[in-house]
């Protein structure tokens, strides 16, 4: 574009004086905004200053409704005060009511004389014994009148009294006199009385004035929804706002920023065909601040569609809406049309567009307007310095950053927190420390708090990932506020440990001059908590190590935190020492401790230290263990194969079922598969089904064991089925099915499900060739046995133990010992040796063989080995020696088994 050559100052808009994070983008808004097309463009300003005005009330008679002394009075505070361009019509009214007041108060062409009804020794008040009944009504109100000027309470007293005797009949002049000291009074319950007692008596003649009086005080006093109910409560009575009723009530909306009742009460405004200037303003202002752009591009059409010609006020707002989009091409053609409406430039309009410039990333522009108005003669303000700040900081320009920052403060003008942020924020990342210092003054010049300023420090340079560089700025009296202020001090050392930076954490801990050993405690159980959380286990533990300590009693929470974190670091020994000294101090352990103590053991495998942690939470009655111990104790349970155990915790929890969630479900089933009848189980497993919840994987094999060992292979089989259609079989799955079949010699299902197991995509799995080895060759099917061996072989599928320990059973029933041999020679050549299982199955095939000698020969063998000979062992050789007549050998062997108790 051609550049501007314009002058205007920001600080109407000056974005920076609040920070509010409302979001009423999603708010349900009452203002009838579909009935418009399309949001106007800035365009639609082009020719606004040609548009014919309409002509509305006079504001002289419009303000009249108003309480004259609070507009003269009153200071609105707004950035759009209704009240401030209408003192001339003030004044008018107020003149008005005088000439009223002087005709009400006129009788037989002369004044009232009322002096006569008070006393004035020392208090002032009326003298209630120099006036009768029969008093008028002008006489009353002109009292009333001047006890309002004195006295609140006295004018209440009086209004009373003119009550009781009957002055009040269509004196509604009183009534908007005690309205007037119930809204200065704030005694609002007293007002909407009033307001409905003098519906009830004046009906259609109540009108404006008295609204616009409670109206106004809410205005003074900022209370927006109060205001809101004043103007709902005039609608239901009938009675039509005039221009100052809006212009109060959407100033007070803007400066409550209140979109939902901004919005109705704009909506009314319209229905009612009254135009309000400020009110445009203030609904295209609320709808900026809340970043509505597009609903603020609708009210500036509406303006275009109510032929309002803007006024100096809507052009600001316009050009700050467009501005604060960045959206500087609408902007400019606003500025130009501002121009043609017969607006000079001013310090505002500069500043809004600089800003603009600012957020659209645009600095060129920017700069080249500031120079403009220095030009054209305009000197630039405060907040033109400050919108440059941040102009050139967002542009991460340092250096034209600084420059401007330095100009700010040389010309007097104080930096606002935005602008101490973003220069902390560039001296952060472009290393420049000692400026960060003097940033850091001019924030505790501006009378910013140290701990304020701690935060600004740590967000910035956190940002830059230079947080190490901290401790350079921390200075004189700021250094000494952090070892003296608690917050201060756990806020930059959480810092610090964040960013791995212990040295300078526990530096601080260790010369800190606050004594509070509670707070300390949480403190180091927060950092510690942290470390752990990101993975720092370490520090974690040389923070542990560097912490202060109390050999009267540790720190339940810390020393708990501590054995969870020695645990995951495999660090057992450590965590059951502080487990034990935690114990030994007799402090009482709650439900997380145990909790935390007892999956310590159980990763450590120590299984049988877990089960005893668990007696010992049996034993306290206050302890009421949640669902992460539960699962705990089930899987200890089932790990230790205490049947009973499982049972009796089964039991005990299924008395309440309504807390138990799917996990819960899943858990008892995997871990109680052993421990409960299988009707038990099948009901569990139903119940879980009819809840909505869903079995794992896990869950349908164990369900799968189940019925297979107990021969249900109809259920089998449709679990089978419902898991595949829910996409959870897996390998194990089929595996189960085929040894379930293998086991109960259904040889056609078995053969069946490992073609189904291949066509789905899985490939035969070493268990799935065991279980069939196991069941051809105890049933006799050696050229079957023979081809399944075969089809292992090519498969390359390597045995394991298992494998050779059936192929040697299997050979071995049938007395073949060349074979047993080969395979004997085989398991050792692979590397895995005979196992326990190998030998008992050698010494059972060579007894058949009619070899003993050799049979007694393994067990010397196994011994050898470190093989431990069993019950089953024993049990082999005394059958292998008496099915070959030694029976002296076997009596022998027998009697040694019962000396050893075997």
């Amino acid at each position: 574009m051609a550049l501007l050559r314009f002058s205007i100052s920001l600080d109407t808009f000056d974005t920076k004086k609040a920070n509010f994070s409302l979001n009423s983008a999603d708010r349900c808004s009452s203002f009838p905004l579909s009935s418009c097309a399309h949001a106007h463009r800035a365009g639609a300003f082009v020719s606004l200053s040609r548009i014919r005005y309409i002509q509305v009330s006079r504001l002289e008679t419009e303000l009249s409704g108003v309480s004259d002394e609070g507009l003269v009075e009153g200071n609105l505070n707004s950035r759009f005060d209704p009240v401030k361009r209408v003192r001339g019509a003030t004044k008018a009214v107020k003149r008005e009511n005088e000439v009223d007041l002087k005709f009400r108060y006129r009788r037989n062409g002369g004044m009232l004389d009322i002096d006569k009804f008070f006393v004035y020794d020392g208090d002032f008040d009326v003298n209630y014994s120099s006036i009768g009944v029969d008093l008028s009504a002008e006489h009353c109100n002109a009292i009333l009148k001047k006890l309002e000027k004195r006295s609140d309470s006295k004018t209440l007293v009086f209004f009373e009294w003119m009550r009781s005797n009957e002055k009040l009949e269509q004196n509604m002049g009183a009534y908007n006199l005690v309205i007037r000291v119930l809204s200065r009074r704030e005694d609002w319950d007293v007002a909407e009385k009033m307001i409905w007692e003098m519906r009830t008596k004046f009906g259609s003649e109540l009108d404006f004035q008295v609204f616009n009086t409670l109206i106004y005080a809410c205005y003074k006093r900022g209370v927006v929804q109060l205001g809101a109910k004043w103007f709902r409560m005039m609608l239901d009575c009938s009675v039509r706002p005039n221009i100052a009723t809006f212009g109060m009530l959407m100033g007070l909306y803007q400066k409550g920023w209140n979109v939902e009742e901004a919005e109705f009460t704009f909506s009314k405004m319209r229905s009612f065909g009254i135009v309000c200037h400020s009110a445009y303003s203030a609904m295209i202002t609320i709808y900026t601040r809340f970043r509505l752009y597009e609903k603020a591009e609708v009210i500036i059409g509406l303006m275009k569609d109510d032929e309002v010609l803007p006024n100096l006020e809507n052009w600001l707002a316009i050009l700050n809406a467009y501005s604060q989009q960045g959206k500087m091409e609408d902007a400019e053609q606003i500025f130009i049309s501002m121009q043609e409406g017969g607006f000079s430039p001013n310090i505002i309009a500069y500043n809004t567009i600089i800003t603009g410039y600012g957020k659209a990333s645009n600095m060129d522009a920017a700069q080249n307007l500031f120079i403009n108005m220095q030009n054209n003669g305009m000197d630039p303000d405060e907040t033109t310095y400050r919108s440059m700040i941040e102009g050139w900081g967002r542009a991460d320009h340092f250096k034209q950053a600084r420059l401007y920052y330095s100009e700010l403060k040389r010309l007097g003008y104080k930096p606002n927190s935005s602008n101490l942020y973003t220069m902390i924020k560039l001296q952060a990342k472009h290393e420049d420390e000692e400026g960060a210092i003097r940033t850091i003054n001019d924030m505790l010049e501006t009378g910013c708090q140290y701990s304020s300023i701690l935060g600004i420090l740590l967000q910035a340079y956190e940002g830059a990932g230079r947080v190490d560089k901290v401790p350079l700025l921390l200075k004189d009296s700021f250094y000494q506020h952090i070892l003296v202020n608690q917050n201060s001090c756990s806020i930059l050392v959480m810092a610090y440990v964040k960013h791995q930076l212990l040295d300078e954490a526990m530096k601080i801990l260790k010369k800190k001059r606050w004594n509070d050993p509670l707070y300390e405690d949480n403190l180091y159980h927060l950092i510690i908590c942290s470390c752990k959380e990101v993975g720092l286990l370490e520090d974690a533990v040389k923070i542990y190590s560097l912490m202060p300590k109390h050999d009267d009693k540790p720190n339940l929470h810390i020393t708990c935190t501590m054995i969870d974190i020695y645990g995951a670091m495999g660090l057992f020994n450590e965590a059951e020492r502080l487990y034990l000294k935690l114990k030994s101090s007799g402090i009482c352990l709650d439900m997380i401790a145990f909790s935390i103590v007892v999956r310590m053991y159980a990763k450590a495998g120590s299984f049988k230290d877990a089960c005893s942690v668990l007696d010992e939470i049996g034993k306290q009655s206050d302890i009421v263990p949640d669902n992460f111990l539960l699962h705990d104790m089930l899987r200890i349970y089932q790990r230790c194969s205490m049947l009973d155990k499982l049972s009796d915790l089964y039991y005990k929890i299924s008395k309440d079922r309504v807390n138990w969630d799917q996990e819960m479900y899943n858990c008892v089933l995997n871990c109680c598969s052993r421990a409960l009848p299988v009707d038990e189980l099948t009901r569990l497993f139903d119940e879980m089904l009819q809840l909505g919840f869903s079995p794992n994987t896990i869950t349908f094999n164990v369900m799968l064991d189940i019925y297979g060992k107990a021969k249900l292979f109809k259920k089998a089989k449709r679990l089978f089925i419902m898991a595949k259609k829910q996409g959870l079989v897996d390998v194990i799955s089929y595996n189960t099915l085929i040894a379930t079949y293998g086991k109960n010699k259904d040889f056609q299902n078995m053969s069946s499900t490992v073609q189904k197991m291949q066509f789905d995509g899985f490939a035969v799995s070493l268990e799935a060739y065991n279980s069939m080895l196991d069941a051809y060759g105890k049933d006799g099917q050696m050229e079957t046995f023979r081809t399944v061996l075969q089809k292992m072989k090519e498969s390359s599928c390597a045995s394991d133990h298992y494998t050779y320990n059936t192929v040697i059973n299997i050979y071995g029933e049938q007395g073949w010992i060349n074979e047993v041999a080969s395979v004997l020679r085989e398991l050792k050549e692979c590397g895995l040796g005979p196992d326990l299982y190998s030998y008992n199955t050698l010494i059972k095939a060579y007894g058949i063989a009619g070899m003993v000698e050799d049979a007694v020969d393994l067990v010397k063998e196994m011994r050898k080995n470190g093989i431990e000979p069993d019950n089953i062992t024993y049990s082999n050789l005394i059958t292998a020696l008496r099915r070959n007549d030694k029976i002296l050998e076997a009596v022998k062997w027998s009697l040694w088994m019962k000396q050893m108790k075997l």
